[in-house]
């Protein structure tokens, strides 16, 4: 890692973004870089004016990646490298108002039943069920989950955000049938999620993805 990725990741965790967060800002300061092969803080106003006009009409990147593009920017020449540049006020992220494609019981179903081994059904079952997000999914452990009350302890959600969510006991008895296959204190791990999730299980939609899930 150079000195100044390293600075930029010092910074990020001063300023409390989720590890998350911190790898994709880090990555889009890499690509500007990349594409202009030379070092981030070498780069000038221009430089950087014509890297985001190749993203957005030449790359065509979806609104969403462009926030992020312009996000991880923002935030190295406002707090690693200080530029004073009019374009980094200038930048704006446009924001999609789409409803959002919602899949049907049967198709839920279909997604859980088309997996090929046990450890995905338990996964799938256990996002659906529970309305978890992917990485909460594979942030799950044993001491999250609490019997007592049936409750599922989520950490770091959208947000950084803690928070607790019902856990239904079918679920606690297929948790408890992965632990005592696997005896892992991990939970299952997917394989291939957008094949499984469009390919088997909703016939191919191409809109179909995991946030559907929750």
């Amino acid at each position: 890692m150079t000195v100044l990725r390293q600075k930029m990741a010092d910074a990020l965790q001063l300023a409390g973004m989720s590890e998350r967060t911190q790898q994709c800002y880090l990555r889009e300061v890499g690509l500007v870089a990349k594409f202009h092969a030379k070092p981030p803080d070498q780069l000038t106003q221009e430089d950087l004016r014509a890297y985001l006009l190749h993203r957005k009409n030449v790359a065509h990147l979806a609104p969403a990646s462009m926030r992020i593009c312009y996000a991880g920017i923002k935030f190295f020449y406002r707090n690693v490298v200080v530029r004073d540049w009019p374009i980094l006020d200038l930048i704006r992220g446009e924001h999609e108002h789409k409803l959002p494609v919602v899949l049907s019981v049967e198709e839920v179903h279909r997604i859980i039943e088309s997996t090929t081994t046990f450890h995905n059904r338990v996964y799938f079952a256990t996002l659906y069920s529970c309305g978890l997000r992917l990485h909460e999914g594979l942030n799950l452990q044993v001491a999250d989950i609490h019997t007592d009350r049936s409750m599922l302890h989520v950490h770091r959600g959208k947000g950084a955000t803690d928070r607790m969510v019902p856990l239904p006991n079918r679920t606690l008895s297929l948790l408890r049938e992965y632990w005592c296959v696997f005896r892992s204190n991990r939970p299952p791990n997917p394989e291939q999620i957008g094949r499984v999730i469009r390919d088997k299980a909703a016939g191919g939609r191409s809109e179909a993805t995991l946030e559907l899930f929750s």
